[in-house]
């Protein structure tokens, strides 16, 4: 099972190396003070085109030759000062993408941490119950994972986590919101989706981690994931409530005999409320 690259539209850029003069400078700013720095630097600058333009003057190449050399000088110091400027620059955003990206990025599967993941839903899930619009919740877990590990190592077992993770994006929408839950679960946020849609969602990605095609070491390995569907109704005043009903409902799923999709009572009022896959 080779490693591949996936890109997730969430994920962001990689850090810069830290230029090697930053830790130096900021060692001279913590001693000297900021505006202390920059005039010693300001100081030395121009200290070092007088010192030049002096010892033109004094010799015989005249004022023109002078004002010339001290002009270049300038300029070389303007454009050193500029390319530190902006090197700075790129390393203070580049810093700030990386703060970004590991307080609310998996490292291991590139999909959203669970913290970060509460902190988003839980705005889109106020908005959805504010305004009364249809929104949906799923959890998904490895089936057998554990086996996965005490067969083929955990280097297998996290690779295997990668391509589920991968392939459950590719079936989803822009707008939906995918989080790694802990261990070997998943959870998926489905905004202005009602239950037929939610069920239909995760029939899908039940769907497309069956066709994985794997192999480690020359070894072919078969994933399977389990799903519990919830969809928002009046009863639930809390997010912890939806979670705790896809949870219920991913439980059913794995007594049932695990590679299927199941959703809690009352999902669809009059209708059955499961998928029967069972292989």
């Amino acid at each position: 099972m080779a490693a591949r690259s996936t890109h997730f539209p969430f994920m962001l850029f990689n850090e810069i190396d830290t230029p090697r003069w930053l830790p130096l400078l900021g060692q001279w700013i913590q001693r000297l003070g900021l505006l202390r720095t920059w005039a010693l630097l300001c100081a030395g600058a121009l200290l070092l085109c007088l010192g030049l333009a002096g010892l033109l003057l004094a010799g015989p190449t005249g004022h023109l030759t002078a004002a010339l050399v001290a002009s270049g000088m300038a300029a070389a110091c303007a454009a050193l000062c500029g390319y530190l400027l902006l090197r700075l620059v790129q390393h203070i955003d580049s810093t700030q993408r990386g703060v970004l990206r590991h307080a609310t990025e998996d490292p291991l599967t590139g999909t959203l941490n669970r913290r970060y993941f509460l902190e988003l839903v839980e705005r889109e899930w106020s908005r959805a119950r504010r305004y009364d619009m249809s929104c949906a919740l799923l959890l998904m877990d490895v089936d057998h994972f554990k086996r996965v590990n005490e067969r083929f190592g955990h280097r297998c077992g996290d690779q295997v986590l990668r391509e589920i993770a991968a392939a459950s994006v590719e079936t989803l929408r822009h707008a939906d919101v995918l989080a790694r839950f802990g261990g070997e679960e998943f959870i998926v946020f489905l905004p202005h989706t009602d239950p037929l849609g939610a069920l239909d969602v995760a029939e899908r990605m039940r769907e497309r981690v069956e066709a994985l095609q794997l192999a480690w070491n020359g070894a072919e390995l078969r994933v399977s994931v389990s799903l519990g569907v919830a969809a928002l109704h009046p009863e639930h005043l809390t997010l912890d409530q939806l979670i705790h009903d896809a949870d219920d409902a991913l439980a059913v799923a794995k007594s049932a005999g695990r590679n299927c999709v199941r959703a809690g009572a009352g999902l669809l009022p009059g209708k059955p409320s499961m998928m029967n896959n069972n292989n």
